[in-house]
């Protein structure tokens, strides 16, 4: 049987579409708010005056609660001559589109969160709560974290920043707390002619480690840094050029050598969820009287068994004749140095939303901001917060290319 050709109807043309390109958008003008943080003996503001003149001169608006840089030695006279305009109503300052927070989003914030707002700020995964999240999503809120947002050579620079401050300043704490003044145990931290140096443990190769040791070694001591990642302690050794006392966390190396220190950091870091008990209470009882324990990891539930989380008021506990410093949020008592780190990613990061039209633009373009972002406009974007509080789960980028 003879197959039958197709008909050509003369009526039909064919043609072929153009194609269509995605184009960028003309650049926005950004509205951003600032308010003044309560929480968390919480210093820091998240764009200091000279970032804010910077965002200024490129045509936006910021808004600032009065006294919001107060604990970082910010002036309200410092914002205004910078551009900023200063609002003595909480509410006035939340009304703007972008919203710039230091401190996590808390209960103070709920009421005032604006429909399709857009929220930059930590989230401390361990004071999170079920109701903020809900709240965000009936207001479509879309929230960027802090420790999540990536930079172009894939790491965390705000998380890298804080831990650098952490990490220098925990030498600094533990000379203040040797001394005599504070019934320490009257040593001076570091080593001079003739004086056998002082000893220091640090547990954790990461960068809160590798700064403290640099800070260590830089004063004088003798430094032995122990963590399980062998890589770890590599690149510590190839960073800090010098070749400091190593070790994996063997629990007996562990315990002689916390006998003899006079200073302990603990700066392990855990990716998802609380940070390894490492030193037990009988490590702790066999340790010097008048030596002090440095917690970093407090934020994360603390790697030493004794630890106990303390505020930068009263910062210090004694325990078994040990003192303890266990300060959650040490950067916010370097609140300038901190700020000034927060603002230095930020006013960037903000300049380029502005170049591609808006956050909401630059997310389709930018995959290290996709990183940051745990919910978008009101949709649960962050697998490990939906499985937490068992709440729906969608896939930002599936959410992004459906918007298109």
């Amino acid at each position: 049987m003879a197959t039958s050709k197709p008909i050509i109807s003369p009526s039909i043309s064919y043609e072929t579409l153009e194609e269509t390109l995605d184009i960028k958008r003309q650049g926005a003008s950004l509205h951003i708010g600032l308010p003044k943080e309560t929480a968390y003996n919480e210093n820091r503001v998240a764009l200091i005056p000279e970032a804010v003149g910077v965002l200024v001169n490129n045509g936006h608006e910021v808004i600032i609660e009065t006294t919001a840089g107060e604990g970082s030695k910010y002036t309200d006279n410092d914002f205004s001559e910078a551009g900023a305009r200063i609002a003595y109503d909480k509410e006035e300052v939340y009304k703007a589109p972008i919203l710039i927070k230091s401190a996590p989003v808390m209960d103070d914030d709920l009421p005032f969160l604006q429909l399709n707002q857009t929220i930059i700020s930590p989230i401390h995964l361990s004071v999170l709560k079920k109701q903020f999240i809900e709240k965000m999503i009936e207001k479509r809120v879309t929230a960027l974290g802090f420790e999540n947002l990536k930079d172009d050579s894939g790491t965390y620079p705000i998380v890298r920043s804080m831990s650098e401050i952490a990490g220098s300043a925990v030498m600094l704490i533990a000379g203040q707390y040797l001394g005599s003044a504070n019934n320490g145990k009257g040593v001076l931290l570091g080593g001079i002619s003739g004086i056998p140096p002082t000893k220091v443990i640090i547990i954790g190769a990461g960068v809160v480690g590798e700064f403290a040791t640099r800070t260590a070694l830089a004063l004088g001591a003798s430094v032995k840094v122990f963590d399980n990642n062998v890589y770890r302690l590599k690149r510590l050794q190839n960073n800090l050029g010098v070749r400091v006392w190593t070790s994996v966390i063997e629990p007996k190396i562990l315990a002689k050598q916390l006998k003899t220190c006079e200073v302990a950091v603990g700066a392990l870091t855990n990716e998802s969820g609380r940070s390894p008990i490492v030193v037990s209470e009988e490590m702790v009882m066999a340790m010097r009287p008048g030596s002090v324990i440095i917690d970093v990891s407090i934020d994360r539930g603390g790697c030493f068994e004794t630890s106990e989380v303390t505020r930068h008021e009263a910062p210090t506990f004694e325990k078994h004749g040990v003192i303890h410093y266990c300060v959650p949020n040490i950067p916010s008592g370097f609140a300038r140095t901190a700020s000034h780190a927060i603002s230095n990613v930020l006013m960037p990061l903000l300049l380029d939303a502005s170049d591609e039209g808006g956050i909401d633009e630059m997310v389709w373009h930018n995959f290290n901001l996709r990183h940051g972002i745990y919910m978008y406009k009101g949709h649960l974007t962050n697998f490990y917060i939906s499985q937490r509080f068992d709440l729906k789960y969608t896939d930002l980028n599936l959410l992004i290319a459906s918007r298109r």
